[in-house]
């Protein structure tokens, strides 16, 4: 319920006298917090739907449901429940009913609609390939999907005849856009009325025109990532299905958002950059039936996110540094406001009711974790949610965001969690937590990332220190810090960590014997390059990560991020390659180094890290290499999950605060 004296953005809830004994939380207890997502808001904006995410070790899955929060009285309910996720939920345009996806049916996502009330939902797609992303037109009678073609009879006969094979880069599965009447499918489920065809695009995000009789989409030439950039805009005429693309330029352009008067089209745009990675992106204008593009934010130095666009204008949300804001935009004088407060604010995941008067959202604060709150304008927050009970009986660590300056001068921040009892007079152990990115970015957030991979919580509780550093080309801190990191991926990278471990050092934190560093994909990448690169640190971990560009130039499936940073390919400058290159330093590496890797990642394919390994081995520097069977680029199951986080635990115990060496085949399993 909602709590008599719920707390505004940035404040606590007050913890009662007679609570129990605090406890330092285990892995287990870490991977079964339930979190949130989804937040959005009744068009009368009485009730807000949201999801709540739960961790079954049974299934070996991570399972969503929907939940719904009443705003006078605070109580929420859960609307959908079984083994099979729901999720985004998506409300009818008269509030009466909400749709969602699942694939508890047919083990492919189909859209489904329930009663705000309650009840069994009711399946109304049966989509071949399943449903992708979807849309309620204004009207409430027709729900836009997206979903792939078909297998055709053609390939079913080649596979029975050849077996099954792929020719890389010339064939593919497009995502096209399809309807569904809503009347017809309460009946029986419907396979949906295609309404675009052919290989000429894939179809991205899009959004109905007010009317309802045109829908504006994103589309790239074809599925492959390596083409993200050639993302344009185009509108289909429902009447006759004719497509038209009013958006042609290079670098991507994506998310269209009509204008409330059905004349213009809002939408994200590199502006016209072909090296989009490392840039800026912002929005822009284009008649609905193309023409002129008009840019909106040129002025604005972070990348804005469309959420809505009303009578009182464009609401957008974007980074500031660690915070993070709603601001609106006046499209006739381009001025742009924050709504959201206080300064150091992390809100996001906005909805708006129908009038554009309230809003729903998630913030979360150093001290709470993510919940969902509901505010009018003046921004005045109230919480609906309580996930923050969930650790109320935790040792947690203190979170607070600090600076220094790199090597060459730049201001770096990054979050220093602390011990609950830190004395400044104490040396600790330091261990670096690196984000993947490199435009993401680490907030003073309650345990925000520190539920997986790595339980940072735990090494605190025992003594350490940890340092999450947002380094050159973290997103929040605008465009000339952004590209900081082209041509000195690794080098710039490992200047801003070392320049933070020096930072603590001075102030007399930090046992320079126990200094640790890790991180996943981006994150692991500058965790390889410090272990060959310095002997700054006592043992390190490898999660993802690049060894060799020019291995991963040739092998990734998003070979132009490497052009956007490098400047070339690897026979064109092979130097630049190099620069960068952990392996180009592997005769300095002497840091214990332990490698987790994706068995199937295609984003930084499984031969740099076997790369890695065999040049640390050669060398004689202990390392172990663990493969996670089945997985990509992310681990997406709970018991993997378990490893990789145990597999860190035990390494860092060891090396840092002198554990006995663990067996990393043999993690301890409790009897049942």
């Amino acid at each position: 319920m909602l709590p008599a004296h719920a707390p505004a953005v940035g404040q606590a809830p007050s913890v009662a006298a007679s609570s129990p004994a605090k406890r330092v939380p285990t892995v287990e207890d870490l991977m079964n917090l339930k979190s949130l997502g989804a937040a959005r808001i009744s068009p009368d904006g009485t009730r807000v739907a949201y999801t709540v995410t739960e961790t079954g070790f049974d299934e070996d899955a991570y399972v969503t449901q929907v939940w719904l929060a009443d705003v006078a009285t605070g109580k929420s309910i859960q609307l959908t429940r079984g083994k099979k996720s729901s999720s985004g939920p998506s409300w009818s345009p008269d509030g009466h009913s909400l749709a969602f996806t699942s694939s508890r049916a047919d083990d492919k996502s189909q859209i489904f609609v329930i009663s705000p009330d309650g009840g069994e939902a009711v399946q109304l797609t049966k989509s071949e390939t399943g449903v992708g992303g979807f849309a309620w037109s204004r009207d409430g009678r027709t729900i836009a999907f997206t979903a792939g073609d078909p297998v055709s009879e053609e390939s079913k006969g080649r596979k029975d005849f050849y077996g099954d094979f792929e020719v890389v880069r010339r064939e593919y599965t497009h995502s096209q856009l399809w309807t569904v009447d809503v009347v017809e499918a309460l009946s029986a489920p419907q396979a949906g009325r295609r309404r675009t065809s052919g290989k000429a695009f894939t179809v991205g995000g899009f959004d109905w025109s007010p009317d309802g009789t045109k829908i504006a989409f994103s589309g790239t030439v074809n599925p492959d990532l390596i083409n993200g950039g050639t993302a344009d805009i185009y509108v289909i005429d429902l009447t006759g299905d004719a497509v038209k693309k009013v958006v042609a330029q290079p670098g991507p352009d994506s998310s269209p958002l009509w204008s409330p008067d059905g004349r213009s089209i809002l939408f994200s745009s590199a502006g016209g950059h072909r090296d989009y990675f490392a840039r800026n992106v912002g929005l822009a204008l284009v008649p609905a039936d193309g023409g002129v593009i008009r840019p909106l934010t040129g002025a604005f130095d972070e990348n804005p996110s469309a959420i809505a666009w009303n009578a009182d204008g464009i609401y957008f949300s974007a980074m500031r540094k660690t915070a993070a804001h709603l601001f609106r935009l006046d499209p006739e004088s381009l001025q742009i406001s924050r709504m959201s407060a206080p300064d150091e604010a992390m809100v996001s995941g906005f909805s708006f009711s129908k009038d554009g008067k309230r809003t729903a959202f998630q913030a979360a604060t150093a001290t709470t974790l993510p919940e969902i709150y509901i505010s009018e304008f003046p921004f005045n927050p109230r919480v609906l949610t309580r996930m923050t009970d969930q650790v109320g009986e935790f040792i947690l660590g203190t979170r607070e965001v600090i600076s220094w300056k790199s090597k060459d001068g730049a201001v770096i921040e990054g979050v220093l969690i602390k011990p609950a009892d830190f004395d400044p007079a104490k040396k600790y152990a330091l261990l670096c937590v690196i984000h993947g990115g490199p435009t993401g970015i680490d907030r003073p957030a309650l345990l925000a990332g520190d539920s997986r991979y790595y339980p940072s919580d735990i090494w605190v509780a025992r003594g350490a220190l940890v340092l999450k550093v947002n380094y050159r080309g973290s997103a929040g801190y605008g465009a000339k810090f952004r590209i900081l990191n082209y041509r000195n991926l690794g080098v710039g990278d490992a200047w801003d960590v070392l320049s933070g471990v020096d930072h603590l050092a001075k102030k007399g934190w930090v046992d320079a014997s126990r200094v640790g560093c890790m991180g996943w994909s981006q994150g692991g990448y500058i965790s390889a390059f410090l272990s060959t690169s310095t002997r700054t640190f006592k043992a390190v971990s490898v999660g993802a990560g690049i060894s060799n560009w020019a291995t991963y130039y040739y092998n990734t499936d998003i070979t132009p991020f490497t052009i956007n940073y490098l400047g070339a390919d690897p026979a064109a400058d092979p130097a630049i390659y190099a620069k960068t290159s952990p392996m180009t330093y592997i005769n300095k590496a002497a840091t214990p180094t332990l490698i987790q890797h994706g068995e199937l990642d295609k984003r930084v394919p499984i031969p740099n890290a076997y790369e890695l390994r065999q040049g640390l081995e050669d060398r004689g520097v202990p390392v172990e290499m663990v493969v996670y069977k089945g997985y990509g680029h992310g681990i997406t199951k709970p018991k993997s999950m378990r490893a990789v986080m145990e597999h860190n635990l035990a390494w860092f115990n060891h090396y840092i605060f002198g554990d006995p060496k663990p067996d990393l085949s043999a993690p301890p399993v409790p009897k049942k």
